[in-house]
């Protein structure tokens, strides 16, 4: 059995870190399916082949919130959580061989730390661009892309369109300038530990401070 881990929302400052992993019997079963990195998908081809992927092979989800995130970051960096996730949804399938998308500058060193979390034995190929690589990867990064996408809608039924969620969308900082003005901290569903809501934090105090 092998298996495919990719990640949707590491950088995003909103919204929860989602990820999945995709196990089947070899790696030849995964080719020729239409499976590709999610960002080069459309959302209608995303939601077809996620169907397609939970009806034929063993699936593993983990989501981890902002608060979660927040609590993880007290301890350790960015990597080191993804990391242990991407162990933990691994342990969830047991396959001989996974494929991991490198979240560390040095892929061999990220997937040493993968290893180092896992309970079982199993080999680890970690790369760079492997959502793009191996369509066992491209699998996994269409169950996390569509899960934190629904999961994403759910939110802004709370919160409002509050656009992608990550620090380069317009949308999301607008949303969160105001929301911060509003109600004088950021929403549940912000990374408080990311510098972009620390900084807009402090500029709306200060904003604040000054009309008086």
């Amino acid at each position: 059995m092998i298996c495919g881990v990719d990640e949707a929302g590491k950088g995003s400052v909103l919204g929860p870190l989602v990820i999945a992993a995709v196990c089947g019997e070899s790696y030849e079963i995964f080719k020729n399916r239409g499976y590709a990195d999610s960002k080069r998908l459309s959302k209608s081809k995303r939601d077809e082949l996620f169907t397609d992927i939970c009806e034929s092979f063993n699936v593993s989800i983990i989501s981890l919130s902002a608060s979660e995130i927040d609590e993880m970051r007290k301890e350790t960096g960015m990597n080191s959580i993804i990391a242990a996730a991407h162990a933990d949804a691994i342990q969830a399938l047991k396959p001989a061989r996974a494929y991991v998308d490198a979240c560390d500058v040095n892929a061999l060193r990220y997937g040493e730390t993968v290893a180092g979390n896992l309970l079982f034995s199993c080999e680890i190929i970690s790369e760079h661009k492997a959502d793009s690589l191996h369509p066992v990867v491209s699998a996994a990064s269409i169950i996390a892309k569509v899960t934190r996408d629904r999961m994403i809608c759910d939110l802004y039924d709370e919160y409002g369109d509050f656009g992608s969620g990550y620090p380069s969308d317009s949308k999301t900082i607008d949303f969160l300038d105001a929301y911060i003005r509003s109600n004088g901290n950021p929403p549940a569903c912000a990374r408080k530990s990311w510098k972009t809501v620390q900084t807009i934090t402090e500029r709306v105090h200060q904003s604040t401070l000054s009309d008086f």
